[in-house]
């Protein structure tokens, strides 16, 4: 097959409400994992950077950028640290996410299912705030490497957003997986190209993945929404993660937005895209 943006058109289903209907049967009975991109949480229009690209721009009102880290979150990440220590870059994280972001409708849906994992990808508190009305949960962080002295690739928080561990995390209902990080509880971030260097070279053989999200992915599949795939880390991350789950999955795609590289990537890993608005795509989930 020639990809190109183009044949979105035929991949287009012919009766995309009803597959997402089927899905969202299939969400309920915890046999899918819900994958939330920053698309999703914009939705609420909040006072922090809601894509990769903004955060640079807020790193550059902050810093002045070398041409090449402008528009690149992770290599303006690193110039900061480079150039003004590792400090700058975790109080500059602070301040963009610390802005307190109210869960929408379809998280405290989420929130409400028994489900037992969600991944979230962005840096924001807002499903963590959605799950705050549950004690059976918990949360899984990536966490940076760099200076903490501890062969640690991860960290779990109870409810309260007390550390805990893997023992605990093993019990819990629904694990709340944040791959890069959160403002909420502890403020760990993975942000800089010296952050990813030690997990990119491990994730292959998933090794920073906790085991309780690597064993409860295995009989389930994947559901991406509000999620781009334009760069190459946001692919390796979403491979990495779905890794060994079962097939197929599905996304949430705009058309007009949807590049080369993203179509490509959809179709060599068993993701159905789905060409609705998000809005809508979440409205046939809620209501299904």
């Amino acid at each position: 097959m020639n990809i190109s943006v183009a044949n979105v058109e035929t991949l287009k289903l012919a009766d995309a409400e009803a597959v997402l209907k089927d899905v969202a049967a299939e969400l309920r009975a915890d046999k899918v994992v819900p994958y939330l991109g920053p698309g999703l949480v914009a939705l609420g229009s909040p006072a922090i950077p809601m894509t990769p690209e903004d955060l640079s721009v807020f790193f550059g009102t902050k810093v002045a950028l070398p041409k090449r880290a402008k528009g690149n979150c992770w290599a303006a990440a690193q110039h900061i640290e480079s150039m003004k220590h590792r400090n700058t870059v975790s109080a500059l994280m602070a301040d963009a996410f610390g802005p307190q972001v109210a869960p929408l409708p379809f998280q405290t849906f989420l929130a409400g299912l028994p489900l037992a994992l969600i991944v979230d990808t962005w840096y924001d508190g807002s499903m963590r705030a959605a799950l705050a009305g549950r004690s059976d949960w918990g949360e899984a962080q990536g966490i940076t490497r760099a200076g903490i002295g501890e062969d640690r690739w991860y960290r779990f928080y109870d409810p309260a957003g007390t550390e805990s561990d893997r023992a605990t995390a093993d019990g819990w209902k629904t694990v709340l997986y944040k791959p890069h990080g959160s403002a909420t509880p502890a403020k760990n971030w993975l942000i800089s190209d010296a952050d990813y260097v030690e997990v990119l070279t491990e994730i292959d053989i998933q090794t920073p993945i906790p085991d309780v999200v690597k064993n409860r992915r295995t009989e389930r599949s994947f559901l991406f929404l509000g999620c781009r795939f334009h760069d190459q880390m946001l692919r390796t991350y979403a491979r990495q993660i779905a890794k060994r789950s079962r097939a197929p999955h599905f996304a949430i795609v705009d058309e007009a937005t949807l590049t080369k590289n993203e179509l490509r990537f959809l179709l060599g890993h068993a993701i159905t895209p789905i060409a609705m608005p998000l809005p809508k795509a979440l409205d046939v989930i809620m209501s299904a």
